[in-house]
């Protein structure tokens, strides 16, 4: 059985909830095995064990996550010339923009020669002060449905090999 493999990092629960929302319409597909992962739980085996991702990431300074950067850190030489062609998408949850992050994302799975299948999903928070950003998300049914979607998107299509 196939596996779509979600990568995410969250600390206030924004990613997470986008992740779990990706996973949800994932899931619908029964052919296809989702594995939701923690960033720094996940290894280059689960990369190259994966026939599509969702990476998942919040906004930091204008860029994608620590953690984030650390899991395509461990894993990127590893996998590398190993996942071409293989279907990817993106979250992010941002503060103000998310595009910088997007655009690290894409960068490196350009490097890998995945494929992307939409542009990146990205929920903007609006949150600029202090006390905002390290607040608790709770992002709108609106955002978390499009996740889902993306996440069915993803799943059927890698299912039915036509990503």
């Amino acid at each position: 059985m196939q596996t779509l493999l979600i990568v995410y990092h969250s600390l206030t629960g924004g990613t997470l909830q986008m992740a779990q929302a990706a996973a949800r319409g994932a899931a619908a597909e029964s052919s296809l095995r989702v594995s939701l992962r923690r960033a720094e739980d996940t290894g280059a085996a689960d990369v190259l064990e994966a026939a599509g991702y969702v990476f998942a990431t919040p906004e930091n300074l204008g860029a994608m996550s620590g953690r984030m950067k650390d899991f395509f850190d461990r894993t990127y030489y590893a996998a590398l010339d190993r996942l071409n062609g293989r279907p990817y998408a993106i979250l992010i949850c941002a503060g103000s923009d998310g595009r910088n992050a997007a655009q690290q994302v894409e960068r490196i799975a350009t490097g890998w020669r995945l494929k992307s299948i939409a542009p990146p999903l990205i929920v903007c928070t609006h949150a600029q002060t202090p006390e905002q950003i390290l607040r608790a998300k709770h992002l709108p049914a609106a955002s978390l449905r499009a996740c889902e979607e993306l996440g069915a998107t993803l799943a059927a299509g890698t299912a039915m090999g036509i990503f």
